[in-house]
């Protein structure tokens, strides 16, 4: 452990997934192959809405703010898992891991604001579809989006900073791949229930309110598409949400068992696969969810892999 003269931690050890050499070589292989999957996938929808003026509606927008949100949020954690699993030491700085916290949360509740909105923008437009385009301009969109990226940034600089503050002497092992509050937190040389609590709170506030807002929307918009006349309609109106709900589950999903189950028993097992779940394997899963679900999306994939074989052609 590499401490100061006044004995304050330097640096962690992140354990990540402890095994044989052999398995770990296979875990970062899986874990490489995954990594650029999800690059590819979210690049492309991210390409793919800039490229196809037919895309430059606020749900797509939003989608490709929803992707781009996506390669930035696992490489917060992959990189350095994928180093980990390579190196002998696993060790991260004191200020990178605290730098990881602070991108790592704030791009997980950049993701809680932008699902609500996406929810919001499918009420608008199957609720209120002759008031859609004056509501939900291009403009009004990028500036809820980034009231979205800007608002989520601010909401941990405080707790991260007061927890900065605590005494770290040792040890400096961290149970996880990422570095969580909850397992920074148990290191402390003193314990600081107000923080923890405070923490706590913030999160699953953010959670609770932007999931019942979710929840809100499409009770609105399936009572709306309930009273469509026409089973075509329904169809249509049900397909164009069927994605949204598909991800806001997977997320939400995870988030709900990390906060609301009983983790404490086995923070080693449950805390991991979870966080790993809602933080690598989402983002993997959403552009194969968006682009199969989705005919003008594949339309516009296959018009851009078509561009692509030609301009190589030439």
């Amino acid at each position: 452990m590499n401490v100061s003269r006044v004995n304050t931690v330097t640096e962690f050890i992140l354990l990540s997934f402890p095994c044989s050499r052999e398995v770990q070589v296979l875990l970062f292989t899986l874990f490489l192959v995954s990594y650029i999957l999800t690059l590819m996938g979210n690049g492309a929808i991210v390409f793919a809405v800039k490229l196809d003026h037919r895309l430059h509606t606020p749900m797509y927008t939003l989608l490709a703010n929803f992707s781009f949100l996506e390669i930035c949020y696992i490489n917060t954690t992959v990189p350095n898992l994928l180093k980990n699993f390579l190196s002998e030491t696993k060790t991260i700085s004191f200020t990178a891991c605290f730098l990881q916290f602070y991108f790592f949360f704030s791009m997980g509740t950049t993701e809680t604001f932008l699902l609500p909105l996406m929810a919001f923008d499918r009420y608008l437009a199957i609720c209120r579809p002759l008031h859609y385009p004056t509501i939900m301009s291009s403009r009004l969109c990028m500036n809820l989006a980034a009231l979205c990226w800007v608002t989520a940034f601010l909401c941990y600089p405080v707790p991260i900073y007061f927890i900065t503050q605590l005494p770290f002497c040792g040890p400096n092992s961290i149970d996880h791949f990422v570095c969580d509050p909850g397992p920074l937190l148990t290191l402390s040389c003193t314990p600081a229930p107000g923080i923890e609590l405070s923490c706590s709170i913030l999160s699953s506030l953010i959670i609770f309110i932007t999931f019942l807002f979710i929840l809100g929307s499409y009770t609105l918009v399936l009572r709306a598409v309930l009273h469509v006349p026409s089973a075509a309609g329904r169809y249509k109106a049900f397909s164009t949400c069927g994605s949204h709900l598909v991800v806001v589950s997977l997320f939400y999903g995870t988030l709900m068992v990390m906060y609301i189950s009983p983790t404490s028993g086995n923070p080693t097992g449950i805390q991991k696969i979870v966080t790993l779940f809602y933080s690598s394997l989402t983002p993997l899963l959403n552009p194969l969810i968006y682009s199969l679900r989705n005919k003008d999306m594949k339309a516009a994939l296959r018009r851009i892999q078509m561009c692509t074989k030609v301009s190589q052609s030439e």
